[in-house]
């Protein structure tokens, strides 16, 4: 039977199909994002030694994904807000998967040196170490200033979606629009961590003060408050208008 419905019904159709159609590929962008992450290399292991070289990865592996899955998560926690998606809602959205697929590379860098040095080279066997005197002050400072360039990027775009979000939103009550900024605030604070780390990068003087750079994510334990003092604030705005 031919299909008679409004060409506002028809509109919204094709919108929660192109809605669906985004939705899979930031998902499937973001595993492939994780295969290139796998322990085991290119090839499987082929023996035990092979398996347990491998298993020397799981620990950056885990950090790598755990990452990966903060700024998914992020994207999940905005399209759970908004089941439509206009056009800047789309270009932010490859935007992060575009930064994604850059992230992976600076990411699994950081954390296999990082367990490397930790573990006096047992874990990621196969890492290059951070503390080898072998990498120069500009080598370390360029990797960490990448990382907290692309964890700059990352943070940021989700931080415009939620900051569009903001601004578009309608028929929403108070608690959403409320949760909205704090959510934006809470993303803009995780991207101003990774500039400051990666100024603390470019800035060092000396190999061990690159360490400050890795450091300065510990600042991210202070998300809650950032995301307290918005929601009081944003009540407040919201309750006066």
């Amino acid at each position: 039977m031919p299909d008679h419905a409004s060409p506002a019904v028809v509109r919204s159709r094709r919108e929660y199909r192109q809605s669906g159609r985004l939705d899979n590929f930031v998902d499937a962008a973001f595993a492939f994002a994780v295969t290139l992450l796998v322990i085991s290399g290119a090839t499987m292991p082929r023996s035990v030694d092979g398996l347990v070289e491998a298993l020397r990865d799981v620990p950056a592996f885990a950090a790598c994904f755990a990452q990966l899955a903060f700024f998914w998560h992020g994207h999940v926690r905005w399209r759970e807000t908004f089941s439509l998606t206009d056009r800047v809602g789309l270009l932010l959205s490859l935007l992060l998967v575009f930064f994604a697929l850059i992230f992976v590379f600076p990411l699994h860098l950081v954390f296999s040196g990082l367990f490397n040095n930790f573990s006096a080279g047992f874990l990621s066997p196969q890492a290059v170490s951070l503390a080898d005197p072998a990498n120069s002050l500009q080598g370390l400072k360029i990797l960490f200033a990448c990382y907290g360039l692309s964890y700059a990027c990352m943070g940021g775009t989700v931080w415009l979606l939620f900051r569009h979000g903001t601004r578009v939103a309608s028929g929403f009550s108070v608690d959403e629009l409320v949760e909205l900024h704090v959510n934006a605030d809470a993303w803009a604070f995780t991207s101003l961590v990774g500039i400051f780390s990666m100024l603390v990068a470019l800035l060092a003087p000396a190999p061990a003060w690159v360490a400050l750079a890795g450091l300065s994510y510990g600042l991210l334990s202070l998300t809650g408050v950032v995301a307290n003092r918005a929601r009081r604030r944003a009540r407040a705005r919201l309750d006066g208008e």
